[in-house]
């Protein structure tokens, strides 16, 4: 029998919701080879421990660490330390550092796949910075990604430093080329538009993005060895297509479109397609491993029976303001039992009206992402109590 719960309206009013049948996700038996699929990976809160949660951020390392192996099993990447895990936004560099150090530690205790977060953020962010300033601080972090040894691959994270240090894209070439001169594997690099982090507007020396574009793939040609890829966040289909169209051969186009992430990753007639490396990732990973199967067995209709559906959720979940998608990921964690409270670092969980929540419910029991119904429903009528509505 179908779990039927009462949901509020944006207008204010509440009505039943009748739950479908939920879907058996299968995990793959061997690696996905069809693309390289990062899930960059949320952080679980302790909400037990006596600390300021503003400032201090303590963490459940058990169900932090228990996600990425869940990730794993699945067959996906994980993107460690990213804005995704509040990276900037709650988590900052000495907790990070830990979280790299316990995840690179579980990558190689399970096989599983890993990149991490290096960028600024030890920086004060009213502190006046220079280019100096930018690229030892740069250079600490990627020397404690490599540092780790075993599996970790380095994500050169956008920079909110560089941003307010730099007059120019000169000033951006200068900096990545110093740290792209000094790493031992290819790293990918990260544009993260400025509808997920403001500080981040006029990334590359331009606030054209057109012109940014170019002084972007410049550094990217000068340093290709040193490039595996790049993830771009700009939630601009077209405008990523056109430049993984202008990559040099070997360097690949990770999407960070949670928008269109669909089509990209499939590609076009002519062969060209995108990687992952997505925030959304984390909550819908059983229907993306289940997508990216059936393309590794060139069946694109079961591609997009699983991936279809789970756009319009992706499209709620990172509305603007776009930042406050990290409580809609953390959400479906709590409603799938992967963690025992619905709390975050920085108190997050209140970046999103209850409304909000309720038709992140109504999406992803759409596109069968709720595993245990009758668990999601008794969670989200805890959610809904603590807000008033009976």
């Amino acid at each position: 029998m179908h779990a039927t719960i009462r949901l509020p309206l944006p207008d204010g009013s509440v009505v039943p919701y009748a739950m479908r049948e939920p879907v058996a996700w299968s995990s793959p038996a061997e690696p996905i080879r069809c693309r390289v699929a990062y899930a960059a990976a949320h952080v679980v809160c302790d909400p037990l421990a006596d600390r300021d949660p503003l400032s201090e951020a303590p963490l459940d390392w058990e169900a932090t660490l228990a996600y990425r192996c869940h990730l794993w099993s699945l067959g996906l990447a994980v993107a460690e330390a990213m804005d995704t895990a509040q990276r900037g936004m709650g988590l900052g560099w000495p907790l990070a550092r830990e979280l790299i150090r316990r995840s690179l530690a579980e990558a190689r205790a399970t096989g599983g796949t890993i990149a991490c977060g290096a960028g600024t953020d030890q920086l004060a962010p009213a502190e006046a910075v220079t280019l100096a300033d930018v690229e030892r601080a740069y250079e600490e972090q990627v020397g404690y990604v490599e540092g780790q040894g075993g599996r970790g691959r380095v994500i050169l994270m956008a920079s909110r430093a560089l941003a307010r240090a730099a007059r120019g894209p000169d000033d951006y070439a200068r900096v990545y080329g110093t740290i792209l001169r000094q790493v031992t594997q290819p790293v990918i690099l990260h544009w993260l538009g400025d509808m997920f982090d403001p500080q981040l507007a006029g990334y590359w020396g331009t606030r054209d993005v057109d012109e940014a574009m170019n002084a972007c793939l410049a550094i990217i040609c000068e340093h290709r060895a040193k490039i595996d890829g790049i993830k771009i966040s700009l939630l601009d289909a077209e405008r990523e297509i056109t430049m993984r169209g202008r990559l040099p051969d070997g360097v690949r186009m990770y999407t960070g479109d949670d928008f269109n992430y669909e089509r990209l990753i499939l590609g076009d007639a002519g062969g060209r397609h995108s990687h992952a490396l997505l925030g959304i990732f984390d909550a819908i990973a059983p229907a993306a491993s289940a997508a990216l199967q059936a393309l590794d067995r060139g069946d694109t209709t079961a591609y997009r029976t699983a991936l279809d559906p789970t756009v319009p959720l992706a499209r709620h979940i990172f509305q603007a303001p776009t930042h406050a998608y990290k409580t809609g990921i953390v959400f479906l964690a709590y409603l799938n039992g992967h963690q025992r409270h619905f709390r975050m670092i920085a108190g997050a969980e209140s970046w999103r009206s209850v409304p909000h929540l309720a038709e992140v419910f109504r999406r992803a029991d759409a596109a069968g992402l709720l595993v245990d119904p009758d668990c999601a429903a008794d969670r989200m009528g805890r959610v809904l109590a603590l807000a008033g509505v009976e």
